[in-house]
């Protein structure tokens, strides 16, 4: 560690003192050009930023620990031996060009909040533990939250078997590269965690757009998305008739916008996205024989998701046979809505209206590491504003102000949990 002089000669902390210099610090690990950062699970950036947090809460007092897979550790003792583990953090890793904010910025407050509680009231009667979990983005391996995951038993570590990057390095080949999966390291499922806290940006518009300074979220959003693959005849552009043709790309482009229409007869709480759209053989003077699309559909109440895809399937099915076209439809990801914990939330709430705080209850329409947590112990998502709406981009941006409203909540709500 590399020790910094004042002007006086004494020595100065080379650590951050408040949340604007801590996120400045830790996004220097991995900045890339366009004022973005890239730290992805075991790259050279992800391996600096996890050590250098280890120093800092190691000078801050803590005792530091990582688990086999990566998942840092920084813990303010209960002088009860027996106590359980009140566990606050984010996670570490971004994609690719992310922001300053996503995930760091739960991590960073959390160390600042054990920082002040241990400063200001000693020993708490739990054990207060601030956790850098190693991945959640799933911007390097194709699997994501494997951090809470795996420290939830949600994950076993043989689900890694057969995962590679886009350079063809094996997820194992580089968790060993980075000094982790070893069996002297203790094991990665955890049975004292009694709660988790995590404080995240927004990543959407809504506080913004309402004037509102937390978000105490009520639910994290179910997701289902499908592959939809449509089937026609490839064929001449200019000498086959339009009653004749078998145009894949019409039918998909109806289901499209047909499902769109579909949203209408939902409340505002249902999205629907079609991110993806691949076209073959993608030539100007052909008709398209084959369209590829997916569909991504998201709303907190699972029966009213399941309603929606059914419907929406129905009616592609209605298109294709019209169309004369073949359809598949494959459902590859499905994650069930998850409610935060109630009693958290009035907690939050309270704290909010003591302080004179704005505050809006809401649901997540993002995943986050909170929702694999809440299925373990009670767990609570606290937002803040998220400037535009904008984040997995180097344009992300919270104002200071915000970042330190969130930090108060957070340490108010640590002390009613671990010292009252």
């Amino acid at each position: 560690m590399v020790c910094v002089y004042n002007h006086g000669g004494s020595i100065m902390s080379p650590f951050p003192n408040n949340l604007a210099e801590a996120i400045e610090w830790l996004s220097s690990y991995g900045t890339v050009p366009g004022g973005g950062v890239t730290r992805t699970l075991y790259s050279k950036p992800w391996k600096e930023a996890q050590q250098a947090q280890k120093e800092w809460m190691e000078e801050l007092g803590l005792q530091t620990s990582y688990d086999p897979i990566g998942n840092l550790f920084g813990r303010l003792a209960s002088e009860d031996s027996m106590a359980p583990t009140i566990l606050v953090g984010s996670h570490i890793d971004t994609v690719l060009s992310g922001g300053k904010y996503d995930g760091a910025y739960g991590i960073l407050a959390g160390i600042l909040a054990l920082k002040h509680l241990k400063k200001h009231h000693g020993h708490p009667k739990v054990n207060l533990e601030v956790v850098s979990l190693c991945e959640e983005e799933g911007s390097r391996f194709p699997i994501a939250c494997f951090g809470s995951g795996m420290m939830t038993g949600i994950y076993c570590i043989q689900d890694i078997n057969g995962l590679s990057d886009s350079e063809g390095i094996s997820f194992e080949q580089a968790m060993k590269e980075a000094g982790f999966g070893i069996v002297e390291q203790p094991d990665v499922v955890r049975s004292d965690i009694s709660a988790f806290v995590e404080l995240h940006i927004e990543q959407g518009p809504s506080l913004e757009r309402l004037q509102k300074s937390i978000g105490i979220v009520q639910s994290i959003v179910g997701q289902k998305r499908f592959r939809i693959t449509v089937k026609g005849e490839p064929n001449h552009a200019g000498t086959t008739l339009m009653k004749w043709r078998k145009d894949s790309l019409l039918g998909a482009v109806t289901m499209i916008h047909d499902l769109f229409g579909l949203t209408k007869e939902y409340n505002e709480d249902l999205v629907t996205t079609v991110g993806q759209l691949f076209v073959e053989p993608n030539v100007p003077n052909v008709i398209p024989g084959q369209v590829e699309f997916t569909v991504d559909a998201r709303h907190p109440v699972n029966s009213v998701l399941s309603i929606f895809c059914e419907q929406f399937k129905r009616r592609f099915l209605e298109i294709a046979q019209k169309l004369g076209l073949e359809i598949g439809m494959e459902m590859w990801h499905d994650v069930q809505p998850v409610q935060m914990d109630v009693k958290l939330q009035q907690m939050v709430q309270t704290i909010c209206l003591d302080s004179n705080i704005s505050y809006h209850v809401m649901h997540s329409g993002a995943g986050h590491d909170s929702q694999l947590f809440a299925r373990m112990c009670p767990t609570a998502l606290v937002f803040v504003p998220s400037q535009g709406g904008i984040s997995h981009s180097p344009s992300e941006y919270t104002s200071n102000h915000d970042l330190e409203t969130g930090l108060s909540v957070l340490i108010q709500l640590l002390h009613q949990l671990a010292y009252k």
